[in-house]
Parts: structure tokens; C-alpha cells; sequence
């Protein structure tokens, strides 16, 4: 029995060795089958964003490692991922949308992985999309003073809410995202929600449950895809599985009450736009992918890829708050100088340089979306003498630029003053790209910028945020649940300022 035993390992360890591609980048050795699982489920870290860097730093900027059977090339370093995904964007810019996105979106074929912007191959149909999503976008207000009024409506509904908790402890995430998911809505089905609104919170959760869902973490699917038929080896699989169809229903419903009621001349929100635009494209059938499909998907993208990162965002800056009073009463003090307690605008973030320092420091030091989303190619390509296959997964590693000492000196320690010049003037870093670089850089950038500042600055104007008496061990280490880098559950004091 152990001489087959043996044979059988001998025998399956041969056929990895043959299967796997030659000349990849370096990287720590893999198990057959296993891949590095064993190597990071020992790993001494907690966290990670930070075992890859540090092994980034033993292996280079461009290095390998395996979940069981699926190759992932992580690009680090500033230089190393500007001149990947800059000037080769042609080559580095397409995406993979996991296997269970693929299966829930059509019936897998090649087509099917275009719909949505977030996974969409890199090529004409995804310039096509994304151009009309930018400029519809900025119809809407996305850089203007015309979406600051709904982002500030948001913010005094959210204070409420913050009023009625009597300055007891509690949880911020949930409201959090109700206040993001809602400015999404508004521009998306031209309405907000009552935050009590069940079909509301129903929404929100299912948001939440989807991009939190991490299919990497199903073993036994990363072994082998037939596994995700056992209950056993498929929970992340299952909560997407179960969850995605009801947000792609609930888009359908609204944009099937959007179709019912259009009117060409009178277009009141995103869904309105698209519709005009897909019944232009069928007058142009090079426009062939404005389709109603395409527009549920898209909507979708819009809600995972911007509500949970934009509230993890103001999370992550209202603990920092807690754990530097200081630099929360500085914050407040050029506040009230520049605004006392007038409506905030986002065109005056110029005069409000140590706000806008603050926040970039929480952007850094805390990355959101610390390996952004993966990149795959379409084709093989080499880099830096490697062999990069087509459909290996790329994950850019922007942890390992934040918390990079040469570009940001003590990394580890919360400091605004480093984007603030001698006189006090905020200074950009050009290596601070929390939301990429490139063609595939953030679609939302601009919108999450003014959410992100305008609610912070509402809520500081109105509130000091305090932990609970007797709570010293706030930690500043996060948890990775899907792509998103999030604090780990705490409670604050919101205390109205006189």
C-alpha cells in the first residue's frame, strides 16, 4: 500500500512539474496541488497585503506565487507598477472575472466575461463603456458643485442618525454605507432611501455580502472547480452564488420601471442616460454592446465597486480619529476657520490643507483596496526577462508602495504632516495612487474623492469621536474580505459639539 502511495505521489508530482509554465518570475516553492496555501496559512503575519511584501522583498518586484492550481504574478514597487501598467497598458490591462461571476453572468462564454465594466476585457467594447460612463458621471455632477448638494444632504441625514445614538457606543459601518450606497442611487435611479427603508437595507446587505465574498478562500475550488458543488468545499462560492442573482433582480426591476416610464427628452439619472444611448446604438451597430444587459451589469459594478470601498474609506479615517485626538481637534480646528459652520464645499479643500493631509494619510496607511482589482493578460507577454502566461492572475501590490520607507519614511506610523510642505500646504505625492494607475485606474476616483471629503469633513464639523470609556486596544491591523482591506469591528462615541 505505500509503495502505491508513493507511486501515486511520484506520479503526481511529475504531471505538476510538466504542467507548470517555464521561465516564471521567482517566487516561494509550491506544494503539487496545493500550491502556497500551506505557506500562508503557517505564515507568521496576520495580515496579507504584508506577506506579500515581505515577500516581495526576498523575490523582486516581480514575483509568483500559487492558490492551488491558479498562477498570481504580484507587481510591487512604485517604478515597477507605473511602467507596467502605464506603458503596457496594452498588455497588462485586461481582467478575469472569477469563475462563479462568469457562471451568473451567461453561460460562460468568451462574450459573457465582457458584460459589466469592473472584469470586462481590455478592448474596444470596454473603451466604448467606460467613455460613456465617465461623461455620464460627470453629467450627474461627479466633479461639480451640482452633486455636492446630494452628498451634503447625505451627510445631514447621517448626522441624524449619529444624533439619535445619544452618544453611546456603536458601530459606524452600517450607517456608513447606507450614506454611500444612497449618493449611488440618487445618481444611478435619480432617488434616495430612507435609511429605515427595508428594501433599502435589504439592498445595502446584499452589497456588502457580494463584495465581501472571497472565492479564493474555497480551497478545494482553487484545487478544482468541482468542488464548488459541495457545500463543504463552496461557502464563498454559495454566498455569491446565492446573492448575486438577487442584485442583478432588483437592477432588472429598476431598470425595467425606468424603460416603462422613459422619456427621451427629460433624462433624469444614469439608467435614463444609457437607455438613450442604447437606443442610438441600435441605429449604430458598431455601439452593439449598449445593450440592456450590459446596463444591469454595469449598474451593479457601479454599486460593488464603489459603495464598500468609499465606506471602508471613512471607517478606516474616523478610527484614526479615535486613536490620534490631536489630530482630530486639528482637523476640526480648520474647520471652523475656513468654514465655521456653513454647508462644506468641496472647492474649498484648497484652504483646508491639513484636512485634506489627514485624509490622504488614511488613503496610505491603511489602503483600501491594497492589491486593487486583479489584472490577467490575454495573451503571454515577458516581463523583466519572466514569462508571464495568458490568464495568469496580476496583482498589483500598492500596500508594498504606501509602505514603501523610501517613499513614505516610518511607514508604520500615522503622520499627516508628511503630504504638508514647510509653509503648510497640502503636497501631492505622486506615488499615492490608492485608487491605481493606468487605463484600468479607478472609474469612481472622482466621486469617492468628494464622498470621502465632504462626509468626513460634515462629521467632523459636527461631531468629536470618542471610543468607549475604559476601551484601550483599538487596532489598526485590518482584515482582507474580498479586495477590501477593512477595520476590524469597533465601536465609537459620536459626541455633538457645542
Amino acid at each position: 500500500m505505500s509503495t502505491l502511495l508513493l507511486a501515486a505521489c511520484v506520479c503526481l508530482m511529475t504531471y505538476w512539474y510538466l504542467q507548470t509554465p517555464r521561465n516564471l518570475p521567482p517566487g516561494p516553492w509550491a506544494w503539487p496541488v496545493l500550491g502556497n496555501i500551506p505557506l500562508f496559512m503557517k505564515s507568521k503575519f496576520d495580515f496579507f497585503p504584508d506577506t506579500i511584501t515581505d515577500l516581495a522583498w526576498q523575490y523582486g518586484d516581480v514575483m509568483t506565487f500559487w492558490n492551488a492550481r491558479d498562477l498570481n504574478v504580484v507587481i510591487s514597487g512604485y517604478r515597477t507598477i507605473r511602467s507596467v501598467l502605464v506603458k503596457r497598458a496594452e498588455d497588462f490591462s485586461s481582467r478575469k472575472a472569477p469563475p462563479v461571476l462568469v457562471d451568473l453572468r451567461g453561460d460562460g462564454t468568451a462574450r459573457d466575461t465582457t458584460k459589466g465594466i469592473i472584469f470586462a476585457d481590455f478592448g474596444s467594447d470596454w473603451k466604448h463603456q467606460r467613455k460613456f460612463a465617465m461623461k455620464t458621471l460627470r453629467d450627474f455632477g461627479v466633479g461639480k458643485r451640482s452633486l455636492e448638494g446630494k452628498i451634503c444632504e447625505e451627510a445631514a441625514a447621517l448626522s441624524q442618525e449619529l444624533v439619535a445614538k445619544d452618544g453611546e457606543p456603536f458601530n459606524t459601518k452600517p450607517l456608513l454605507q447606507n450614506s454611500v450606497s444612497n449618493i449611488i442611487c440618487s445618481i444611478v435611479f435619480g432617488k434616495r432611501f430612507e435609511y429605515g427603508d427595508p428594501e433599502f437595507l435589504w439592498l445595502s446587505h446584499l452589497i456588502s455580502e457580494v463584495v465581501n465574498a472571497t472565492p479564493g478562500k474555497d480551497i478545494l475550488i482553487n484545487i478544482h472547480p468541482v468542488f464548488r458543488h459541495l457545500p463543504f468545499g463552496s461557502q464563498e462560492h454559495q454566498k455569491l452564488a446565492r446573492n448575486f442573482p438577487k442584485l442583478q433582480a432588483f437592477c432588472g426591476e429598476q431598470i425595467k420601471k425606468h424603460r416603462a416610464t422613459f422619456d427621451p427628452n427629460d433624462i433624469r439619472d444614469f439608467i435614463d442616460a444609457f437607455l438613450l444611448e442604447h437606443q442610438h446604438a441600435g441605429r449604430e451597430h458598431a455601439q452593439y454592446s449598449f445593450t440592456v444587459e450590459q446596463l444591469q451589469e454595469l449598474v451593479l459594478d457601479l454599486f460593488m465597486a464603489g459603495a464598500e470601498t468609499t465606506a471602508t474609506s471613512l471607517h478606516w479615517a474616523l478610527l484614526y480619529m479615535l486613536l490620534n485626538p490631536g489630530v482630530q481637534e486639528k482637523v476640526q480646528g480648520e474647520i471652523d476657520s475656513v468654514l465655521g459652520q456653513a454647508v462644506p464645499s468641496y472647492s474649498l479643500r484648497d484652504k483646508m490643507p491639513y484636512t485634506t493631509a489627514t485624509l490622504a494619510e488614511v488613503q496610505r496607511i491603511n489602503t483600501v483596496a491594497p492589491f486593487s482589482v486583479p489584472h490577467s493578460l490575454s495573451t503571454g507577454a515577458s516581463l523583466n526577462g519572466y514569462t508571464i502566461p495568458a490568464g495568469a492572475n496580476i496583482l498589483v501590490n500598492l500596500w508594498s508602495v504606501h509602505m514603501d520607507p523610501q517613499l513614505f519614511p516610518e511607514p508604520d506610523k500615522f503622520n499627516p504632516d508628511r503630504f504638508l510642505d514647510q509653509d503648510g500646504n497640502f503636497v501631492k505625492h505622486e506615488a499615492l495612487i490608492p485608487f491605481s494607475v493606468g487605463p484600468r485606474v479607478c472609474l469612481g476616483e472622482q466621486l469617492a474623492r468628494m464622498e470621502i471629503f465632504l462626509l468626513f469633513v460634515s462629521l467632523l464639523q459636527r461631531f468629536t469621536f470618542k471610543p468607549p470609556e475604559g476601551v484601550t486596544n483599538l487596532s489598526t491591523i485590518g482584515t482582507m474580505t474580498g479586495i477590501v482591506n477593512a477595520p476590524r469591528p469597533y465601536d465609537l462615541c459620536a459626541l455633538p459639539r457645542q
